[in-house]
């Protein structure tokens, strides 16, 4: 692309010099002649002058009075009536310049000056046409070349940049060249490269979500399948599978709300339900990894609490925050329902040393974590609840107290105010 923009700039200059450059050399060969022309009509017309003024003065008429009269370079002749004719200088030969002046008393003055002396005064003047055409195109090709670099080295930068997203590099280059047109496709590839960073940044995070969030619950599932393949009782064949068929729909759920989440955050899928039936799904789920721990979990709080979310969101919240007790706290593991204003709370506890103080709130930032654990769970379990219109907190540290709150729907059933504790060992 240099080259052809380099050949094509000196080619206008080029044809520009020789449109104007031939003008100016034909005009300036005329003019150089006439100029010639009217100087030997003039040194013609003069020595006539002369001449007439000596011959009414009755003054001598020589060759030596008119020799300091005419340059070295011209040839005059006088004739004069009845009078030898006079000649002043050297008779220039080959092609001359020649003008005769005609006197007032008969005489006549003749001027020749060589025609080599206008073709001098041409060549100095072509080249000086010339070296100016010589200067025009270096400089023609200096600034062409300017030029071409300005426009090829973009052009370059930009197909890097196409390459480098192609190569999957998505990191914007924010250059720019001064060239709107140019400006404006780097315009195009940043936006596209800060959109693909978007696309991966949300693929990775999808893929680093759903493998946390998938794995608690195959790990359950594979229990359920095993305690299955080792029992001959069709009663239990038949209560397993039915809970590994809602664990199924519940790993289900959790794809679609982990899709809908990587879409667009904010979309919910939001109903009414009752968070007795979801407590309960968590505790036999959570069962037999507490007593494999050798630990419990209970729940207690009022019963029959309806609350707006999706289920399986809900669900989702609590498998992380029971599963960040089962890691990292102690003791007995509690969940409590209770009621603030119009929202309904769940509150997750444990009798473990809680959060490090170090760590305070930012316990719900991706990548925080107190042990050599992901640092996943409580971030997408905060993303869950949010996207529903709830919230997650922490509402104490040590020991670790966790909140649900989420939206409350007025009971189609009568209330129960007595406080009735679940326990299951």
């Amino acid at each position: 692309m240099r080259r052809r923009l380099i050949q094509s700039t000196l080619a206008v200059v080029l044809v520009v010099i020789a449109v104007f450059g031939v003008s100016l050399v034909i005009v300036e060969t005329r003019t150089i002649s006439n100029s010639a022309q009217e100087r030997v009509d003039s040194e013609a017309l003069r020595l006539a002058s002369i001449v007439d003024s000596r011959i009414l003065g009755d003054e001598n008429i020589t060759a030596e009075i008119f020799k300091n009269q005419v340059t070295d370079d011209r040839y005059a002749v006088i004739r004069i009536p009845g009078r030898p004719a006079i000649e002043v200088g050297k008779e220039p030969t080959g092609d001359v310049i020649h003008s005769t002046a005609d006197g007032e008393r008969g005489e006549t003055v003749t001027v020749q000056e060589p025609r080599s002396s206008v073709t001098r005064e041409v060549g100095r003047t072509l080249l000086i046409i010339g070296a100016v055409a010589l200067l025009a195109i270096v400089a023609a090709v200096l600034l062409a070349v300017r030029q071409a670099n300005r426009l090829a080295s973009p052009l370059t930068d930009l197909a890097e940049t196409a390459e480098r997203l192609g190569s999957g590099d998505p990191r914007p280059r924010h250059k720019r060249y001064g060239v709107p047109e140019l400006d404006r496709v780097a315009d195009v590839l940043d936006g596209s490269a800060e959109r693909i960073a978007r696309m991966l940044t949300a693929e990775r995070r999808l893929a680093a979500d759903a493998s946390h969030q998938l794995r608690t619950p195959l790990t359950a599932l594979s229990m359920r399948l095993e305690e299955i393949t080792l029992t001959d009782d069709p009663d239990t064949v038949k209560e397993e599978a039915t809970i590994a068929l809602t664990q199924v729909e519940r790993l289900t759920d959790v794809v679609e709300r982990l899709l809908t989440n990587a879409r667009d955050p904010r979309t919910g899928s939001a109903v009414s339900f009752d968070l007795d039936e979801v407590i309960k799904q968590q505790l036999e789920e959570w069962r037999p990894a507490y007593r494999s721990a050798g630990r419990a979990i209970v729940s207690s709080g009022k019963r029959h609490l309806r609350a707006v979310g999706t289920p399986g969101a809900v669900a989702q919240v609590l498998a992380a925050l029971i599963e960040n007790s089962l890691m990292h706290g102690g003791g007995t593991v509690a969940l409590r329902t209770r009621v603030t204003g119009n929202q309904a709370v769940i509150e997750v506890t444990d009798e473990g040393p809680g959060v490090p103080a170090d760590l305070g709130a930012r316990i719900f930032e991706r990548t925080i974590s107190g042990r050599n654990s992901t640092g996943i769970g409580l971030a997408v379990a905060r993303d869950l609840a949010e996207a529903d219109g709830g919230r997650l907190e922490m509402l104490q540290a040590q020991p670790p107290v966790f909140g649900l709150f989420l939206s409350r729907t007025p009971m189609k059933r009568p209330p129960m105010p007595v406080d009735e504790e679940r326990t299951v060992r």
